[in-house]
């Protein structure tokens, strides 16, 4: 059995968990890959506007999937903004082109982004999961815009999710690296389910706990776990280089 140490990664079971695992191998710990949201599609597709926005690889994806694309007949085809540059990349993998991306990778950096190009009286088309932070949709309409949002998916909690709990109430995790408010409170709900909700915040707590962005942190905190890093950029990668460097301090 190895000897270094293990971190808790919870992305969905996807290339997404798989590069999450490489990237905390190449860093020098073992992940202890435990994905917190599933996928399921709503069979939806982004209504037309001025400008379409995307807020994750995922429903670019799905779109895509579903035959949907920004073109329109008429030739007078949106804008398009992707929260990200992994959103992005993939929709210009689909062939898209991509007129916006913050350079701060949140919905806060979403609002401030359109604050600058001006939407004022513009209608503009949110699609995401149904997990979406409301401070895109409210910033928007403070900024003038008409918003309208589509959920393209929903996240869910797999239901063998859980060991990484049990793991962190044995006291066998050195961090955790949760990548959305929602991973935090579905671990939090699968420690429940197995009985060591309290034990398992103990052992975060006596381990490196980051946090992709503020919004996670706070739910985090919120639910009594100790947040000790926050990466400046929000990207897995960063996160993962900031657990193991307060790991290795």
């Amino acid at each position: 059995m190895s000897d270094r140490p293990r971190v808790a990664v919870f992305r969905p079971d996807d290339e997404r968990l798989t590069e999450a695992v490489e990237t905390l191998g190449s860093l020098g710990v073992d992940a202890v890959a435990d994905p917190m949201l599933a996928v399921e599609p709503t069979g939806t597709v982004p209504q037309a506007a001025d400008w379409i926005v995307f807020t994750s690889k995922t429903g670019v994806e799905l779109a895509t999937q579903a035959g949907w694309s920004p073109a329109n007949p008429d030739g007078h085809d949106p804008a398009l903004a992707c929260i990200g540059p992994a959103t992005a990349d993939a929709a210009r993998t689909a062939g898209w082109t991509v007129d916006l991306v913050p350079s701060e990778y949140s919905s806060t950096g979403l609002v401030a982004a359109f604050d600058a190009v001006g939407v004022d009286g513009v209608g503009v088309e949110v699609a995401r999961s149904d997990h979406g932070s409301e401070v895109l949709l409210d910033g928007l309409r403070d900024a003038g815009a008409s918003v309208h949002e589509t959920v393209l998916y929903e996240l869910v909690r797999p239901p063998e999710s859980g060991h990484s709990a049990e793991a962190a109430a044995d006291g066998d995790l050195a961090g955790a690296c949760f990548t959305s408010s929602l991973t935090v409170d579905h671990f939090l709900d699968a420690a429940a389910d197995r009985g060591v909700r309290e034990a398992a915040v103990a052992g975060l707590n006596d381990a490196v706990v980051g946090c992709i962005g503020h919004p996670t942190r706070e739910t985090a905190e919120d639910h009594g776990v100790d947040v000790d890093v926050v990466p400046g950029e929000a990207s897995f990668e960063s996160l993962a280089a900031a657990v193991v460097a307060e790991l290795n301090d």
